[in-house]
């Protein structure tokens, strides 16, 4: 039989490499578009609905040329790789797509889906990086094997991991393409993130603008040290007298600052200590 999946070259290990890698050689088949469930390890939420209603247009045209990748599910065939089409091929008014039936256990269901997606670009980064977590908390991969499987990085993998720990709010703008990963990047470990991303979306700014606003929240904000207060002065004194050391009080506009006693011997530092017991 033809391999129908030669079209796949260049697609990391590739449909092909992990159909090779099923105990059962593929059937290829027409089969009723009901007969057909979601699978549960597709990583896929979302689907552009401009893109399926070309994928639409064109199924109404030609049919479904590449089939649907399925394993057997009591009754039912539960889609690997393929629901895009399968749903194109609804809105089209098909009442049969082709199939082909291959024999795969769950982490061979998500590694199909994973490689059907990402290679092709399918996923938004969150979708992505769920994929890749799935792998590493339910089948035990490590990244690095999962930067092998897929054909990236490993700094590729750990940035789309690192994307799962942004706020819910700044998750969602990346699932609905308002940012980018290259922004969602800069953003993460800020305890600010949600407004940043706010300001990156309404003043549009490109990656590299996104990093010098970031540079800039990360600065820490210099305040002018008060230092001819005559109350801060007084109370220097005061200190001075209580404890017999020299007393240095630096305040700051936004009344936080630092005070430090000079003493010259462990003597004077035991006098310090009980004076401050003592009193406090």
């Amino acid at each position: 039989m033809t391999n129908t999946f030669k079209l796949k070259k260049g697609l990391g290990r590739g449909l092909s490499s992990l159909i090779g890698d099923t105990v059962t050689t593929p059937k290829s088949n027409k089969v009723s578009i009901s007969s057909l469930i979601r699978s549960r390890f597709q990583p896929r939420k979302n689907f552009n609905k401009d893109q399926m209603e070309e994928l639409t247009n064109s199924i109404k045209e030609r049919g479904i040329i590449q089939p649907i990748i399925v394993r057997k599910q009591s009754d039912k065939y539960e889609i690997i790789a393929g629901e895009r089409r399968w749903q194109a091929a609804q809105n089209a008014g098909l009442h049969e797509v082709p199939i082909v039936e291959i024999l795969a256990d769950d982490l061979k269901s998500l590694e199909f889906a994973i490689v059907e997606n990402v290679q092709r670009d399918d996923l938004n980064p969150i979708e992505e990086a769920n994929g890749y977590k799935r792998l590493i908390d339910e089948f035990k991969y490590d990244q690095d094997k999962v930067a092998k499987f897929i054909g990236k990085s490993r700094a590729h993998i750990t940035n789309c991991l690192r994307l799962l720990s942004l706020p819910s709010d700044v998750i969602k703008f990346l699932e609905e393409q308002k940012l980018s990963q290259g922004h969602a990047k800069v953003l993460v470990g800020l305890d600010n993130a949600y407004q940043i991303a706010k300001k990156i979306i309404d003043k549009k700014l490109s990656v590299r603008q996104a990093e010098s606003l970031v540079r800039i929240y990360k600065s820490p904000k210099k305040f002018k040290i008060i230092t001819n207060d005559t109350n801060i002065k007084a109370l220097e004194r005061n200190l001075e007298e209580k404890t017999g050391l020299k007393a240095k009080i630096l305040h700051k506009k936004n009344n936080k600052g630092t005070l430090s006693f000079k003493y010259n011997n462990t003597d004077q530092l035991d006098r310090l200590v009980m004076v401050i017991k003592a009193n406090y």
